[in-house]
């Protein structure tokens, strides 16, 4: 039986130290997700024999792409290709997008599949729902896009607001006014605001009124007209408080709600996210987009756990769909 023999021709010397890593640790690194893979460098050309030479070809493929658009590689891209590329997904379509050039140059772009959905849906779509567990870079990517919105003119404002759950404790026994006593829950926004545009910049945007951040309760009443909305923490609203929410959204405007359902504090458990597809998702101009532990950005160890928990999860609920009814329910004896 014949193997099949691929060759990755590096357009450039200078482009092979980059690709192998420092010590080839990027080379081990594809070794060791390939091991029937048979991997071998010869000046600028990368042979790949093997079981596993196609999808190995690929994955270098990909990652001299991503060389040539400017893109630094390090352990983190290098591993991500690989789970795209074993997804069948094209890492280059998704890490080369690059949605806004942030403070000090930072380019900011989507760091998987998931994420490249997300911000295509919040392009295409009037109201978009972003849900998914910690880390999915849900409220970064919205404030991100509602930054480039801004820049481009395509809105006059952008308006940043969530639900002050009191998260185990009482908003009255904290100092200050209303705003000094919910801008705690509010502080995530701040940040990612501060990660799209300088200090100056934003502290003058929200000096101006261009950036307006505020909790929920403040929106009720109000015609949002030319503004990028985004709703964070959404989980945490009532059904109540969901409606007066998506009926505030006027002409010219766009918004993002985000949200995970795992994660409610909202009293009573009456959660505004929960079941929401099922009542909007035929609504043109309206996408909910899912993100799972796949989108985790952050440490590798944080993708675990919420794997962790996803899987425990669908234990239960198969423990619960298998166990039935209990003996005797709905009978009728005696």
């Amino acid at each position: 039986m014949t193997s099949t023999q691929l060759t990755i021709h590096v357009p450039g010397n200078h482009l092979m130290g980059p690709l192998l890593g420092e010590r080839d640790e990027l080379l081990r690194m594809v070794e060791a997700a390939f091991p029937l893979a048979d991997i071998h460098v010869r000046g600028n050309e990368v042979g790949i024999g093997g079981d596993d030479a196609d999808r190995a070809s690929r994955v270098f493929g990909e990652l001299v792409t991503l060389l040539q658009s400017g893109q630094p590689l390090d352990g983190a891209l290098v591993a991500r290709t690989i789970d795209m590329v074993q997804a069948n997904e094209r890492p280059s379509e998704v890490l080369t997008h690059e949605v806004l050039r942030a403070a000090h140059g930072r380019r900011v772009r989507p760091k998987t599949a998931g994420q490249k959905r997300y911000v295509d849906a919040i392009a295409e779509n009037i109201i978009t729902f972003g849900v998914g567990p910690a880390g999915t870079g849900k409220s970064w990517l919205a404030v991100a896009m509602a930054v480039q919105s801004l820049h481009a003119k395509q809105v006059d404002r952008i308006i940043l607001t969530r639900p002050a759950v009191e998260a185990g404790e009482r908003l009255g026994f904290l100092p200050g006014d209303l705003m000094a006593k919910v801008d705690p829950y509010l502080r995530p926004l701040y940040d990612a605001l501060h990660d799209m545009v300088d200090a100056e910049a934003a502290a003058r945007m929200l000096d101006r009124g261009t950036v307006e951040v505020a909790p929920l309760a403040f929106m009720r009443g109000r015609t949002l007209n030319n503004s990028f909305i985004i709703l964070d923490e959404a989980q945490n609203t009532t059904p109540e408080q969901m409606k007066m929410f998506l009926t505030r959204i006027g002409f010219g405007s766009k918004a993002v709600v985000t949200g995970d359902t795992t994660q409610v504090d909202v009293a009573g458990g009456r959660s505004g996210l929960a079941g929401l597809e099922r009542v909007l998702g035929d609504i043109d101009g309206l996408e909910f987009v899912r993100l799972t532990g796949r989108d985790v950005v952050r440490h590798k160890i944080v993708a675990d756990i919420v794997d962790a928990y996803e899987r425990d999860a669908a234990g239960a609920e198969a423990t619960n769909r298998s166990a039935g009814p209990a003996p005797g329910a709905g009978s009728g004896t005696s």
